[in-house]
């Protein structure tokens, strides 16, 4: 492999950006398809698939052989809140492939005795993603209805691109949620991009089937990123 393209993988590999190695069969020449480029025809086409499901696979484009190896960082998902929400969808997100984090700087919630095997930081948000910021696949679910545990890591979340962010409450309350994260500089494109109520509408009631929800809106919002740009793309 041409050592510059090996650096340039390496490079957004270290940070934790997806990308695609495309090498030509017939040839052996290779390039990076990041998830920002723009890529036409059925390449394009190819490589946002596999930016979504993380399979690589040889594909024919324009007679030649493709193949197309997806480097894709491990999704994570950082819970805002020790609550019993976080305690149901913990387990149920490490089986389905994500790395998982707690933040809640309430000790009494915050406890190993809670969330066994879970990273967990009895911490204040701020202090956490300080030292372990958010980035584009990581998903971010805060639970705790308390202003000022919530409103930080949401704010963080909406500047880093998360590609899941959610927050429990009535709509009332995230209409209160709204306004002051207005103020605090967001704007209201990314706001909009707040799943509030949390969650897919599955009528659950119980902490174990809010989790349900939450963890199958991530993971339909995961295997469906930059479908949208990708249909905008198409009729242009």
């Amino acid at each position: 492999m041409d050592p510059t393209v090996l650096n340039t993988l390496n490079a957004e590999r270290r940070a934790r950006r997806a990308a695609i190695l495309v090498t030509d069969l017939g040839d052996g020449s290779s390039r990076i398809v990041r998830e920002s480029d723009t890529v036409a025809g059925g390449l394009g086409e190819a490589t946002r698939q596999a930016f979504r499901t993380g399979r690589s696979q040889a594909i024919e484009v324009d007679g030649r052989t493709l193949f197309l190896n997806a480097h894709l960082p491990p999704p994570r998902i950082v819970v805002v809140g020790a609550v019993h929400i976080s305690q149901a969808l913990a387990p149920m997100a490490r089986l389905a492939g994500f790395d998982v984090e707690i933040i809640d700087p309430r000790t009494a919630f915050a406890t190993p005795e809670r969330f066994p095997e879970v990273e967990l930081h009895a911490e204040w948000p701020q202090d956490v993603l300080g030292r372990k910021p958010l980035d584009a696949f990581t998903a971010l679910a805060a639970v705790t209805h308390d202003p000022k545990i919530d409103d930080f890591p949401l704010l963080s979340a909406l500047e880093a691109g998360c590609f899941y962010v959610g927050a429990l409450g009535s709509r009332k309350t995230h209409a209160k949620r709204i306004e002051r994260l207005l103020s605090q500089g967001a704007t209201q494109a990314q706001i909009d991009r707040i799943h509030a109520p949390i969650g897919l509408d599955i009528a659950a009631s119980s902490p174990a089937e809010i989790a349900v929800a939450v963890l199958a809106q991530i993971v339909q919002t995961l295997r469906t990123r930059g479908t949208e740009r990708a249909e905008a793309a198409a009729t242009e």
